[in-house]
């Protein structure tokens, strides 16, 4: 099964067409680390906003028991 390659993974093999120092390609995986980390965090803060979670309703969550009975 094929699959197409989409714009950000054709860029990306633009990118690392060129021979790149090992520093270089350190220095890009931390640079994307960084990036999509904080779009996980835009993310999660946009939703705690839509559903009006506040820092009082985390505290809230962490003394809670979340199992489940069997």
């Amino acid at each position: 099964m094929e699959a197409a390659l989409n714009n950000t993974q054709l860029e990306i093999l633009k990118l690392f067409s060129t021979n790149q120092s090992e520093e270089d390609l350190k220095e890009i995986k931390s640079l994307l680390v960084t990036y999509l980390s904080d779009k996980v965090v835009r993310e999660a803060d946009k939703a705690a906003d839509a559903k009006s979670y506040t820092q009082q309703t985390f505290e809230k969550w962490k003394m809670e028991h979340f199992r489940k009975s069997a």
